[in-house]
């Protein structure tokens, strides 16, 4: 376990009204999150315009491949999520995943084309990033208090965020001053990529050794006794029917939810905008997110957890809706924008706050891999579906069809998603205990 947690368990409580600094280790994954999404979102930005208009993918093309690459993150998510619990290993396993990432931008670079090397190029970028999320997320859940989880996961969203708005910008520069020049875009993407890797090895702290006290005793052990590991490995979360419930709703709302890159084409598609301003769409949404990431953490630690999340897909619900109706073109293009940002922060880190006090002790990151990977392929399937729809029936019907899902989808959660209540610090289960349902549980 590392020194900082138990250190933050064993100080005293802070005075009601008083504001408790975020820790630094936080920080630190914000700064390395926000380098890194620069360069992932200059990618992300123009990848759309790359496939579909630049070399010609059809939707449902284009739903296969952002589907399948996204899929591909499924394993190797629950596997790095696993390591990384094994011996406190998150900083190593992280690392690794941001240098996947990193790397993958040079495929794109030097793919010329041919789709089958984009596609490599895209599956490594998101294998890196399915290896590095569980661990990073673990470390942010270990650093923090439990209490505080929702500010923390909403700070580091936040600062991960900033890096959101800055890449499709620098995307947007370099596409104006190299006229249209894509490799341009991915060789600059690179070089911040490797900068974020940089950032991990001198800022993220690795596993901390424990203090020595009289005697060479450990001053951990001395003042509390260890822990014990929860057994079942990657599954043991799973003992926990609030821990189930968490992972069913994950997968079924992730199953209703269309990617940001199709609602931009529909976007574009309605509006008929010239295509270098496509990667503005991105930024706006980013922009909303990064107003609301930090107060929809704070609401959701006061109120509880559960309540956001579910609005958070109802304002994801209202966008399906405003790209059907009959209203001015600026209207929807904002209002669009304004709840995808609202749902991104009502819901990212979120997740992650609602889930974490529900794991074992020394199970966070494949306990949050599980969840994670329960959203990811059920996304898969949605991008495939939705594509396929489009492109049989156009994108009217598939919005029909993708707002009915979610709202079934809706319906079921609020009847099956727990709660972590704010007012109560949510104990860690132990190895053999299996996780009271939130209203089983006494103040």
């Amino acid at each position: 376990m590392y020194l900082a947690t138990t250190g933050r368990r064993d100080a005293p409580p802070t005075p009601s009204g008083v504001r408790r600094r975020v820790p630094g280790t936080v920080l630190a994954l914000g700064a390395v999150s926000l380098v890194t999404d620069v360069s992932s979102e200059m990618v992300t930005a123009v990848l759309p315009l790359y496939l579909v208009l630049g070399l010609g993918l059809s939707p449902l093309q284009f739903g296969l491949l952002d589907g399948l690459s996204t899929g591909a993150t499924a394993l190797v998510r629950l596997l790095g999520g696993t390591a990384a619990d094994r011996g406190g290993r998150h900083k190593q396993i992280g690392g690794l995943g941001y240098a996947l990432s990193a790397c993958s931008r040079l495929g794109l670079l030097l793919a010329g084309g041919a789709t089958g090397w984009i596609a490599t190029a895209i599956a490594a970028d998101r294998l890196g990033k399915g290896v590095r999320t569980a661990p990073r997320d673990a470390l942010i859940t270990l650093h923090s208090p439990p209490e505080d989880l929702g500010r923390a996961f909403g700070t580091h969203r936040a600062m991960d965020t900033v890096g959101a708005l800055l890449g499709p910008l620098a995307a947007f520069a370099l596409l104006w001053a190299t006229a249209d020049a894509y490799d341009a875009v991915f060789a600059v993407s690179f070089c911040v990529g490797a900068f974020g890797v940089l950032l991990w090895v001198l800022l993220v702290p690795g596993r901390t050794r424990d203090a020595k006290g009289p005697g060479g005793v450990s001053t951990k052990q001395a003042a509390e006794p260890a822990a014990p590991r929860a057994r079942g490995g990657l599954f043991a979360g799973l003992r926990s029917p609030a821990y189930r419930r968490i992972v069913l709703c994950a997968g079924l709302l992730g199953a209703a939810t269309v990617g940001d890159s199709f609602l931009y084409l529909l976007l574009q598609r309605r509006l008929a905008f010239d295509a270098v301003w496509f990667p503005f769409l991105p930024l706006a949404a980013a922009g909303v997110f990064l107003l609301l990431a930090v107060p929809a953490g704070r609401l959701a630690d006061r109120i509880g957890r559960r309540a956001p999340f579910l609005y958070g897909h109802g304002a994801l619900l209202l966008a399906y809706g405003l790209l059907l109706a009959p209203l001015p073109d600026t209207a929807v293009l904002l209002g669009v924008l304004v709840l995808l940002g609202v749902f991104y922060a009502a819901t990212d880190g979120v997740l992650m706050a609602l889930t974490g006090p529900f794991l074992p002790e020394g199970r966070q990151a494949g306990g949050l891999a599980l969840v994670q990977t329960a959203q990811a392929l059920a996304r898969v399937g949605a991008a495939v579906a939705f594509g396929a729809v489009w492109t049989a029936g156009g994108p009217g019907t598939a919005l029909v069809a993708a707002l009915l899902a979610l709202t079934a989808a809706l319906c079921c959660a609020a009847r099956l998603l727990p709660d972590t209540p704010a007012d109560r610090s949510a104990p860690r289960p132990s190895a053999a205990a299996v996780v009271p349902e939130p209203s089983e549980r006494t103040d």
